[in-house]
């Protein structure tokens, strides 16, 4: 029989526990974070409604971009590729029970049916915050402000990133102005808006050319992308976006977080349920000079689920690829590994277990990790396993330790032996 591959399927991850010990400080500093915004945590199920997908995204995306089946019931399921459709899904389902706005997040992990590449794979996790309930800019300011409060929490600053920001209403009353287009012409054209810096430039002179815009409208939509908020508003100064953004860019200057943030025409979204603000965060180091996420407003999206539904909704998603590429970029991830005191209690043979048990029980009770040695009870290969473990610290007790009732402590890193009693262990570690 042939081997079986000790590779994972292509575009996901094994964790091996270093890994995963990364992995815990990465989510533990967003749980942190956001928990301190009063942000609370939710999840929901891996599988939901292929159908769900279909409505927000369209049938041919959610069949083409999801891993979906039919059941043995006949109904048409996918693994989620997204969070928003479920937590849209979840608000609608107890839409007069819960306590408004809601300030809600999650770290799901999802699948998607995509080329692997850098920043991308098949299966990732993905932080999603979403505030609903609250139609102004004020819940704008806030998801951006947690956005950036995330960042920071790693040690990032405004040297290493920067908020690009937009208004979906806006976009659209200035392409009207300009190309005298309808909502479906002003669509079209906000999709090759979207794609400019993935393009050659001719290629997106030959796209908006296609669509029926002359040189000249062309033009005036080329200087919206090197103006600022105000410059560009005074564009079109009665359109609500207009004052969204205006509104959003004030009280960004006023909380100290403009520094962070800068207006860029030409940030989209791609996604046709986005109505108002949108951003994207991009990563300023020259090597990593791209997108690393970013969301908007979807006042629309509850009504899916819920007639007459109107509950508005802003947030965003931050994928865990892009994240860790960027604190791994500005060498912002710490040696956890070798973080705090972790204890191996060495074993002898001439030393009954219930006595080393009770020392691990000790030092647990003192909220130090400890393990208990239980292999080959060679004392150099028990230090072997604890450096290579990274252990901070080995307790020896053998029967003649045991006899005075003292034992024996060392510290790997300075290689310093003390002899304390037993019952001094713990205190004698804290």
């Amino acid at each position: 029989m042939e081997k079986l591959s000790t590779q994972p399927y292509k575009g996901t991850r094994d964790f091996y526990p270093e890994e995963m010990k990364l992995r815990n400080w990465f989510f533990g500093k967003i749980r942190e974070t956001l928990e301190l915004a009063a942000y609370e945590e939710y999840n929901g199920p891996m599988l939901e409604s292929l159908e769900l997908y279909a409505a927000k995204s369209g049938d041919e995306l959610a069949r083409e971009q999801t891993y979906n089946f039919t059941d043995r019931g006949g109904r048409d399921l996918a693994i989620r590729p997204e969070m928003t459709p479920s937590v849209a899904r979840m608000v609608a389902a107890k839409i007069g029970e819960l306590n408004y706005p809601l300030k809600w997040f999650s770290i799901p992990n999802m699948y998607r049916y995509e080329r692997p590449q850098r920043g991308r794979l098949r299966e990732f996790w993905q932080l999603n915050v979403d505030i609903f309930g609250c139609d102004t800019y004020e819940a704008d300011l806030d998801v951006i402000q947690s956005a950036i409060a995330v960042l920071r929490a790693y040690g990032a600053d405004e040297t290493m990133f920067r908020v690009h920001i937009n208004n979906r209403r806006f976009f659209n009353d200035v392409i009207a102005a300009i190309c005298g287009t309808d909502a479906e012409g002003s669509k079209k054209v906000s999709k090759v808006v979207d794609r400019k810096n993935k393009i050659p430039r001719e290629t997106y002179v030959k796209d908006m050319t296609e669509l029926g815009l002359s040189e000249e409208q062309i033009d005036k939509i080329d200087a919206l992308y090197t103006m600022n908020v105000k410059d560009a508003t005074a564009f079109c100064p009665d359109s609500v976006g207009s004052q969204e953004l205006l509104s959003l860019f004030d009280a960004l200057a006023a909380t100290g977080l403009d520094k962070y943030c800068m207006f860029d025409f030409g940030i989209i979204r791609g996604l046709d349920y986005y109505t108002g603000t949108v951003f994207e965060v991009f990563d300023e180091a020259p090597e990593n000079n791209r997108a690393m996420f970013g969301g908007g407003r979807y006042d629309n999206l509850v009504g899916l689920f819920a007639k007459n539904a109107k509950i508005s909704g802003v947030g965003y998603g931050m994928g865990d690829v892009t994240l860790e590429n960027f604190l791994v970029t500005h060498k912002l991830v710490p040696d956890v590994l070798r973080s705090g005191k972790k204890v191996l209690v060495a074993r002898f043979d001439d030393v009954a277990i219930e006595k080393y048990t009770a020392i691990v029980d000790q030092l647990r009770a003192a909220g130090i990790v400890t393990s208990l040695y239980t292999g080959i009870k060679k004392f150099g290969k028990q230090i072997d396993y604890a450096v290579k473990g990274n252990y901070s610290h080995v307790v020896i007790m053998g029967g003649s330790e045991l006899e005075k009732g003292i034992a024996k402590i060392k510290n790997l890193e300075t290689r310093e032996e003390i002899e304390v009693a037993v019952s001094d262990i713990a205190s004698s570690l804290a």
